[in-house]
């Protein structure tokens, strides 16, 4: 990766850690779900309104990290409007993507991309990955669902 990507990707990170979208709780959710990495305290509860078969909203409270409420922030974005099987597929693509040695490092599905970077830091990949994890248990319909990753 090119110093100029790296300092394009770092800066879309911190961007959406300084100024997160989607944040925020949901009063009108139908589900939604707790989760929490003991190992660097990262915590994030993740709202999700779900009618006929799509994500009509998404949201998140998040305290942790840059990279987990950066990944929180993406995510949302990407998954709103989305029918919940598209959702399931870009969840089971970024988790390929960031945690299967051969998965190419070229292969960067925007803007989700400028999270592939963890990949070279095996701890921060579960920071990436927590709010995400929490996403799928909360379209389960689960609410109150904690999850911890270790």
């Amino acid at each position: 990766m090119s110093a100029d990507l790296r300092d394009l990707y770092q800066e879309i990170i911190l961007d959406h850690s300084r100024h997160p979208h989607n944040a925020g709780e949901l009063a009108d959710a139908t589900g939604q779900a707790q989760g929490n990495n003991p190992l660097c305290g990262d915590r994030v509860t993740v709202y999700v309104k779900i009618s006929d078969g799509r994500v009509d909203d998404a949201r998140f409270v998040a305290r942790g990290c840059a990279i987990s409420v950066a990944s929180a922030s993406m995510m949302t974005d990407a998954v709103k409007g989305k029918r919940v099987a598209e959702a399931g597929r870009i969840f089971d693509r970024f988790l390929k993507q960031l945690t299967a040695e051969d998965a190419p490092a070229t292969e960067k599905e925007e803007p989700l991309g400028a999270l592939m970077g963890v990949r070279e830091f095996p701890t921060r990949v579960k920071c990436a990955t927590l709010p995400w994890h929490t996403f799928v248990a909360a379209l389960k319909g689960s609410n109150g669902t904690d999850i911890t990753t270790e």
